[in-house]
């Protein structure tokens, strides 16, 4: 049997905010944004909506097209690995936190009040290489 294992993740949600986009200390350009998922289901008493908030960090050329094309409440697809890492805060706490790292995304044609957000563009896939030691906490 193989040690292989399988990191993808594949999400459709709402933007929270605009993409933040910043550059590290050795020049890459990364951006932080994050994505509502809701997720309806049904109690007892109606039906109800649960919304997941996933943070994601893009790097390089798909950092450029996140600070572009991300805005809050356009819809987003997401492509990525899921990542969990260590940070300390300005007070000193040590935080824990788990992402998406996207390797593809796209803006889709809708944004969450249903209006048309610029025609559903797209974005190609590119690059996927990500330094660990160069990743900025949110």
């Amino acid at each position: 049997m193989s040690n292989v294992g399988v990191n993808k993740v594949i999400l459709i949600g709402n933007a929270g905010q605009d993409a933040e986009v910043r550059a590290t200390s050795s020049g890459k350009t990364v951006a932080n944004f994050s994505l509502a998922i809701n997720r309806p289901f049904r109690e007892g008493n109606g039906d109800r909506q649960k919304v997941e908030w996933v943070h994601c960090v893009a790097w390089n050329k798909q950092a450029e097209i996140a600070g572009k094309m991300i805005t809050k409440g356009k819809q987003v697809f997401v492509e990525g690995r899921l990542q969990t890492r260590q940070f300390e805060d300005r007070q000193g706490t040590t935080r824990t936190v788990t992402e998406v790292v996207v390797t593809s995304l796209r803006v889709l044609g809708r944004a969450a009040n249903g209006s048309p957000n610029g025609g559903g563009q797209r974005t190609p896939a590119s690059s996927t290489q990500h330094a660990a030691d160069d990743e900025v906490p949110f």
